[in-house]
């Protein structure tokens, strides 16, 4: 089993999640370099969060032509499980991995503080070890984390159950008040087609230890694992 963690010139998560695979949860973990076009060997692909490349015309739509990319795109065409947490989120829209695109937040101000966000479907890869319903406590830290789609696109991802993350009360509630960016419906995370590839804007490997606040993030990552290791999660 092994991960990669992908590295853009201006991504600064990228430590967070190698630290989370590696080291707490003890499984092979490499960077992956922005210039690379081979991801053979790998079992799943994080594009982290941070500013890639500047966050110069949008965020994410510079990295989208990084030459990796090239090969996320073929990697998770082949079933192969790819993450995109925050600024990975929003290349993995630029890139046409998930549908829609993140907006500047509504309040146009970056936000860095903890959330709530309701589990939607514990039927994917990545929430397998999670309850339908559970509340998380979660950091973001985000400038463009509102999620807009059109009516009809929405309407493909409440059906197909493939919103997984939505901002929420710290007792489950769906309010406009629990909603930090404005994101359509309070989405938080959600799943393409084949549901191997998951875009998120709060950040699970930064709660993954008690001295940070919350652990509510090592599920996140044991899910993957254990969809790995063929563990059914349907």
């Amino acid at each position: 089993m092994k991960f990669g963690v992908v590295v853009f010139p201006g991504s600064n998560c990228d430590h967070d999640a190698y630290h989370v695979l590696k080291h707490i949860l003890g499984r092979d973990t490499e960077f992956v370099w922005h210039g690379r076009t081979d991801l053979k060997g790998f079992d799943c692909v994080v594009l982290p969060g941070g500013f890639s490349y500047g966050d110069y015309l949008r965020p994410g739509a510079i990295a989208r032509f990084s030459p990796v990319m090239e090969m996320v795109v073929d990697f998770a065409r082949k079933g192969g499980f790819v993450v995109g947490i925050c600024n990975g989120f929003q290349i993995l829209t630029e890139a046409g991995l998930l549908p829609g695109v993140l907006m500047r937040n509504r309040t146009l101000k970056f936000i860095c503080d903890y959330v709530h966000v309701r589990v939607e479907t514990t039927s994917t890869p990545f929430t397998s070890r999670y309850r339908d319903g559970e509340v998380l406590r979660l950091p973001i830290a985000h400038a463009d984390g509102n999620y807009f789609a059109d009516e009809d696109t929405l309407k493909i991802l409440e059906d197909e159950d493939r919103i997984v993350f939505r901002y929420s009360t710290p007792d489950g509630r769906i309010e406009d008040s629990s909603n930090p960016n404005g994101a359509l419906r309070n989405i938080a995370g959600i799943l393409n087609r084949e549901r191997n590839v998951l875009g998120m804007m709060p950040h699970p490997e930064r709660a993954c230890e008690g001295i940070l606040g919350s652990r509510d993030g090592l599920r996140f990552f044991e899910s993957i694992i254990d969809a790995i290791e063929g563990r059914p999660f349907l």
